[in-house]
């Protein structure tokens, strides 16, 4: 590689370096995305506030609910009364779930929902319904509490929100908690601006409960928690009822992680979920038995012949056949007094009377069993001419004495 190659690689690999380390060290862009889950720490996330209700509610057990409302709600105990906060940018509830929550409120319960719209079912159940004024600036909003004991308290309102406010609600049931001002019109339009006042915190009466709806979640965000906000929250929240219990809906949230695979729904079902785990579980033990069942046939590989053992065989069959019985009964004996010196060390050059009684002491056999094989090798060592017979017994005794 000649000189300007490596000079054009290495200004490449320094390029390529630089922009690395820059999109490493780069700050990431600020996420306003509304979120309002207990987990977020960005700003239209609710981690401030969820750290905070325990603050906020030091008597309360405070319940984090990441499952749908209709399912912690039918299976609730009657008796007890809670609080049920709903804090979101939108809260769309279907018919079941808006019919368990004004069974929860109508049995003596409090709801407490911050939400710009409170979906179809439950607005018009409440008659009531929000809008708001459109403008092209993001001029300052500003929101304060109707209770005298608050009354001087005005919170501002200056970024990433939006003048929400009811425009009608039922007035035999409602009572205004809070208000919204704001400026509708632009500079350029005949009329002109023009300050309005609306409702944006409100009391509804529903059974033996009551409703908190705010129009205004972003009030209870971390961004205006953290920018002289919080004195708002603690007002709003002090209407509510001094329960035991107060759940915290973290499940309609627009910043919950939803599982985007069609497996979801097979998931979610305990049914169906065991039954899928059950399949995969089967199906893995079959494909490990039927590949271990297939496995290519190991050849089996025969052991060396003893040849040695053939080979006494061969020749045994032959002193057999040729009746030379007095040879056969020498070797014997011959081998049968090799292993009685190599085992029990004992001499058998020439044998005696202590023979028997050593052999015996040593080997953990009897004196009489052991003084017959002795004195049967005798006679045999004195005889000339053998019989077969003798090898026979010969045989036996030595095979007797071994085992």
């Amino acid at each position: 590689m000649d000189k300007r190659s490596k000079i054009i690689i290495g200004l490449f690999a320094a390029v390529l370096v630089a922009i690395i380390v820059s999109e490493i060290v780069r700050p990431k862009p600020l996420n306003w995305k509304p979120s309002y889950t207990a987990t977020d720490k960005i700003p239209f996330g609710c981690y401030v506030l969820f750290n905070e209700l325990g603050t906020l509610f030091p008597n309360n057990d405070i319940i984090n609910v990441n499952e749908s409302l209709y399912n912690l709600l039918s299976d609730r105990d009657s008796t007890v009364a809670s609080n049920y906060m709903l804090i979101n940018n939108g809260i769309d509830l279907d018919e079941q779930e808006s019919n368990e929550l004004l069974d929860y409120v109508a049995d003596g319960n409090t709801v407490f929902i911050a939400s710009s719209w409170f979906g179809q079912k439950l607005s018009d159940t409440l008659n009531l319904s929000t809008s708001y004024a459109y403008t092209i600036s993001e001029d300052s909003i500003y929101s304060e509490l109707s209770n005298p004991a608050f009354k001087t308290n005005k919170f501002t309102y200056k970024r990433a929100i939006r003048n929400q406010h009811f425009t009608s609600v039922d007035s035999l049931n409602t009572t205004i908690l809070g208000t919204l001002t704001f400026t509708e019109g632009e500079e350029f339009l005949e009329k002109g601006k023009e300050i309005r006042t609306k409702p944006n915190f409100i009391k509804v009466a529903f059974g033996n409960g009551n409703f908190y709806l705010n129009s205004t979640p972003e009030a209870f965000s971390n961004y205006y928690m953290l920018n002289n906000n919080q004195e708002y929250v603690a007002n709003a929240f002090s209407y509510l009822d001094n329960e035991q219990i107060l759940y915290w809906d973290n499940y309609k949230k627009s910043g919950r992680v939803y599982i985007e695979s069609p497996m979801r729904f097979v998931l979610n079902q305990p049914a169906l979920k065991w039954a899928y785990y059950i399949a995969i579980t089967a199906l893995l033990i079959f494909v490990f038995f039927k590949a271990k069942r297939e496995q290519r046939i190991i050849p089996v590989i025969e052991p060396l012949e003893n040849s040695s053992i053939e080979f006494a065989k061969t020749i045994g069959t032959l002193y057999h056949q040729h009746k030379d019985f007095s040879d056969l009964i020498a070797k014997k004996l011959n081998y049968f007094l090799e292993y009685i010196r190599s085992t029990f060390y004992i001499n058998t050059s020439t044998i005696t009377k202590n023979t028997a009684e050593e052999l015996a002491a040593k080997s953990g056999k009897s004196v009489t069993e052991t003084k017959e094989l002795i004195d049967f090798i005798v006679y045999l060592k004195g005889q000339n001419e053998h019989t077969e017979q003798n090898l026979i017994d010969l045989n036996k005794k030595i095979s007797s004495f071994k085992k």
